[in-house]
């Protein structure tokens, strides 16, 4: 699938809005060469990272509908993304951080959009389904990547809802 075509479409169609992942996480130093296969609840396996370099971490979101969600983000784009709040780290390792990264741009999949696949700024092939996010980072278009339905609602706000282009 061609997601500048597709996100282009949307934009001329006043599909697009402004979202921030706003909600904590928990995340935990990743082990040096782990792999991370996030797995969404109902669904299955999502996406699965490369193995961990020293500094990376896990993240997991605080999304039951998900299951909880974890995935593997480099250590330097953590730093970017991620502020660890007050609090000691529970036995597993895991603490709380308050996201802080970019405002992105998103449009909802529509039902006759259907399920399509499209390739992931890691270089791993996502499938995207109706009701799901597909999220943008307004000042690196690059940087676009899939938010599955539930995880959108439980980790993310609407800065500014879908309408005409200003």
């Amino acid at each position: 699938m061609d997601i500048p075509s597709l996100f282009a479409a949307a934009q001329q169609e006043g599909r697009v809005g402004l979202a921030r992942k706003s909600k904590p996480v928990d995340a935990r130093l990743a082990l040096p060469g782990e792999v991370v296969i996030t797995t969404i609840a109902g669904e299955g396996k999502e996406t699965q990272s490369k193995p961990a370099e020293p500094g990376d971490m896990v993240v997991r979101n605080r999304c039951e509908a998900t299951g909880h969600e974890q995935y593997l983000v480099k250590a330097a784009k953590f730093a970017e993304l991620y502020e660890r709040l007050i609090g000691a780290e529970d036995a597993e390792g895991w603490q709380t951080y308050q996201p802080h990264g970019a405002d992105m741009l998103y449009f909802i999949v529509r039902d006759r959009d259907g399920s399509f696949s499209f390739n992931a700024p890691w270089g791993e092939a996502m499938v995207a389904r109706p009701g799901d996010a597909i999220v943008r980072n307004a000042t690196d278009p690059a940087d676009t990547y899939r938010v599955a339905k539930d995880a959108f609602g439980c980790t993310y706000e609407i800065i500014q809802e879908p309408g005409p282009s200003k």
